[in-house]
């Protein structure tokens, strides 16, 4: 059984989402970050992926980041990380994740280069 709370969706500027991922993200995450994904991207052109309160993360969970990466590029928006740790950030760079959804250090930089050209 997966106890991770329910994805946190919440707007950082116009235009912008933020879902902060806590806890686990594993198979058992999907419905949770589905649903977390239909509203953040509700007029929304880029999503941000806040990654500060994760404590695990399998190669199922970076599965379902690829897929709602394939799904945010179908709609015409853009995925942006933040928060990693030096090991998901290096699991970002292994499967070339970060070439898709760049790595930002903060929330703030992230906002930035959402907001930005």
């Amino acid at each position: 059984m997966n106890d991770t709370p329910p994805l946190t969706v919440r707007s950082a500027a116009a235009g912008v989402s933020v879902i902060e991922i806590a806890g686990e993200l594993t198979r058992q995450s999907e419905p949770a970050l589905q649903e977390a994904y239909a509203r953040a991207s509700d007029g929304a052109g880029a999503i941000i992926l806040a990654f500060h309160n994760l404590d695990y993360m399998n190669s199922s969970g970076i599965g379902l980041l690829v897929t709602m990466l394939v799904r945010a590029r179908r709609g015409g928006q853009r995925l942006l990380a933040c928060g990693l740790n030096e090991h998901y950030r290096h699991i970002f760079e292994l499967t070339r994740l970060d070439e898709a959804i760049p790595i930002h250090e903060t929330e703030r930089a992230a906002v930035a280069a959402a907001c930005g050209p």
